[in-house]
This record gives C-alpha cells, structure tokens and sequence, in this order.
C-alpha cells in the first residue's frame, strides 16, 4: 500500500513531464498500487477527478497486450558454429547471408501469461486487422476483450477503427505517448530475442517463421505471466537525475 506522501512526491516530481491522459494514466497507476480504496487519495492530491481514474477492466474480461515485433531477420551463417565445450566458448561467424523478414503479431494475455501469435510479411493496417480477427476467433466469444496497444498508426488507422465499431467487446487503450516500452508484451519479445532469434540460424524465411512458432508453442505449454519488479522509487529517482543533468546543460 502507498501513502499519501508517497503519491504527492511522486506526482510532484513527474507532474510538469505529464500531459492531461498521462496524468490520468498515473492516477491510475497510483489509485492501483495503494489499493481501490486509495482512488480518493490519489484524486485529492492530483486535482483529477475521481471519475476518470479507471477502475480495471471489467471481471472476466481479458486484457491482452498487443504489439507487432517488425523486421526480424532470417539470418544464415557463412559458417557453421562451433558449439560449446570445456575451456572453449561457442562460436559462429561474424558475417551473415540475409534470407528476409517477418513481423510477428502477437497479443500476451497478462493474467495467464499466454499468447496468441501470428508470423506475416508486413505490419500494415490490412495485417493488423487480420490479426484481430484471428484473435476474435481464438477467445471465449462471450468475454469483453480490452487491448493495450502502442500509439503506432497502423493501431489507429481509419479501417480499424471502422473494424472496432464492428466488433464492439473489442476495447482498445493506448500507452502514452513514447512508452511503448510499458506494454508488458515488449518482455515476451525480448525472451524471443534471447532464446530463439540471436544466435539462430535459418536458412529462410520458412525457417525462421517455424522456428518462431515453435517458440510460441512452447510459451504456451508451460505460460507465466510478467511480473513488474522495478521499484517505482528508483525509476522516480532515475527521472530526477535525469531532470538535473538536462537542467544543467541549459
């Protein structure tokens, strides 16, 4: 639980950084972390109405964060590696031949960890929309479906919002501008990167989709869901460093 002094340091120091949705994003944020019943706090020391601080989504609806991971590449060594042994690290060649490109879509459920993925050549709104309805397809037909997603423009083209009218348990809610990196999605890309993609070798694009796949399979067989670890004080403290270093060379 946080207290009210916790929640006026915090506001006072990100406060001049924040347009008015980021603020009310932060309410939020700080109305969650100190409890629902924490919301009145948060409302008195920030001046934003307690009726636009969010309260969750609804129960049993499913929040799903959902982003694209573009232009992965299938990369082929000139040489096969060397694996690991005693005394020796593994090796593989610092040239490449490139085979292509995919993007993967892909929508992590936060509450169970799963994730519904989809290889395709591009990252257009017509992919997109595609996307969509593949999950449209693969979730309870019934459940309220709200999507965290970035401010990229395929997101907010005119054909999907067109799509979204169409489909109405469909609920989008954007990140604030700049902090894409805040979609808990971004660390199911990152585990990808790590384990399967950097030193992969494939000899096509083919290859590298199945691969891909494969990994998602396995997420899926065993999910976990992202926990949040970083401690809000130090990012705060990160973001006023930051605040005296710019200061300073003006």
């Amino acid at each position: 639980m946080i207290d009210d002094a916790a929640i006026r340091r915090r506001f006072e120091t990100l406060g001049p950084y924040l347009d008015e949705r980021q603020r009310r994003v932060f309410a939020t944020s700080e109305a969650l972390a100190a409890g629902w019943g924490g919301i009145a706090a948060v409302s008195r020391i920030t001046g934003i109405a307690r009726s636009t601080i969010g309260r969750g989504p609804p129960e049993h609806a499913l929040v799903l964060s959902v982003d694209e991971k573009s232009q992965i590449q299938a990369l082929d060594r000139t040489q096969p590696g060397l694996p690991m042994k005693k005394g020796r690290c593994g090796t593989m060649t610092h040239d490449y031949k490139r085979h292509g490109t995919t993007t993967l879509f892909a929508a992590l459920d936060v509450l169970e960890g799963r994730v519904i993925g989809q290889c395709m050549a591009r990252h257009r709104h017509q992919e997109f929309i595609r996307f969509l309805n593949k999950i449209n397809r693969e979730t309870p037909a019934r459940r309220e479906l709200h999507l965290i997603v970035d401010n990229y423009a395929t997101h907010k083209h005119p054909k999907v919002r067109a799509w979204l009218e169409r489909h109405k348990r469909f609920r989008f809610h954007f990140t604030p501008t700049s902090a894409s990196w805040l979609n808990a999605v971004e660390g199911f890309f990152a585990k990808l990167t790590r384990q399967r993609l950097k030193r992969g070798v494939f000899k096509g694009i083919a290859d590298l989709q199945a691969a891909i796949n494969r990994y998602l399979a396995e997420t899926n067989q065993n999910p976990k869901p992202f926990a949040w670890t970083a401690d809000p004080d130090a990012i705060i403290e990160k973001v006023r460093r930051g605040k005296q270093v710019l200061e300073s060379i003006h």
